[in-house]
């Protein structure tokens, strides 16, 4: 059994989209689709139900896909070991990242990727979203992990430079003082706090201009008592009474302690931390490695 049609199998099963599919695996969506039926046919069983946009893995489909994932792990650990072998020389992939790496397990899958690939050297870099885009314009990094939202850029767009994989989601919350009044709900709306002094991550940043277009839509403009760019020192200042803040969940939660209360907002604020490169250069070896363990790694 091939198992590169195995990996795209698995792959399409995970997005549910021949479009993402094939961008991730740098195939047409034709080829996919035509890798995809062939599959089907060696194993007598139709393992998708298609509709006009996406696709679900029949009940064929979701029995195969622990074996399919096997079956293209070990394809891509016989590939790594090949190439190896050939390869003794440590080669070098640029990888950017948004700042808060931590909460999300980037850096620890950064190390996993590494300790698999002895022979690639991780060179890597943090920044602001567009720094990170203009650096990948610029052909500086291979790849790199950027923060979403609908503000900002079209999460969906199909004609966009970069080509793009989702790795994690997250909300906006607000972080509170434990004695604050809106302290022990559940959730509260982002308007119930246009009367408090915030503390906020600097101008320029994906994070401020979502903070300030929510605001802004909820009828006031925060009035801002502190910017820095350490999340640590804005939870800290929370805790001691200084303000309230409004942070993303993962890393206030990884960062929080008893003082602080992270509240959810009734109206849900979400971004994404998207893996991109770009669509129309061809990625290097090493970065195809990383595409394709990253490709296995995820749920």
């Amino acid at each position: 059994m091939d198992t590169e049609r195995c990996h795209e199998f698995v792959v399409l099963a995970q997005t549910c989209n021949y479009l993402q599919a094939s961008d991730q695996l740098f195939i047409s969506q034709s080829s996919l689709s035509k890798h995809i039926k062939a599959l089907e046919r060696e194993l007598g069983v139709e393992l998708f139900n298609r509709t006009t946009r996406k696709v679900q893995l029949t009940e064929h489909g979701r029995v195969f896909l622990p074996f399919a994932r096997r079956i293209a792990s070990a394809g891509h650990e016989a590939m790594v070991a090949l190439d190896n072998a050939r390869d003794n020389e440590r080669r070098v992939l640029e990888i950017g990242s948004i700042p808060v790496m931590v909460p999300y397990g980037i850096t620890k899958l950064l190390r996993d990727f590494e300790r698999e690939h002895p022979n690639v050297r991780l060179h890597i870099s943090e920044g602001e979203a567009d720094v990170l885009r203009d650096q990948l314009r610029k052909h500086t990094l291979d790849l790199a992990f950027i923060r979403e939202w609908d503000g900002d850029v079209a999460l969906d767009s199909d004609d966009s430079e970069f080509a793009t994989i989702e790795y994690a989601t997250d909300r906006l919350a607000a972080v509170l003082p434990a004695g604050h009044h809106l302290a022990s709900r559940s959730a509260l709306r982002l308007s119930e706090l246009a009367n408090e002094e915030f503390l906020l991550l600097p101008q320029g940043t994906v994070m401020n201009a979502l903070i300030t277009d929510a605001c802004a839509a909820e009828g006031f403009v925060p009035e801002v008592r502190y910017r820095g760019t350490r999340a640590e020192n804005i939870i800290d200042l929370v805790a001691r009474g200084m303000g309230v803040s409004l942070l993303m969940k993962t890393p206030a939660a990884y960062l929080t302690r008893n003082a602080v209360s992270i509240v959810d907002l009734e109206q849900p604020i979400v971004t994404k931390i998207m893996l991109y490169r770009l669509r129309d250069q061809e990625p290097s070896s090493e970065a195809m490695a990383f595409l394709n363990y990253l490709s296995l790694a995820m749920p």
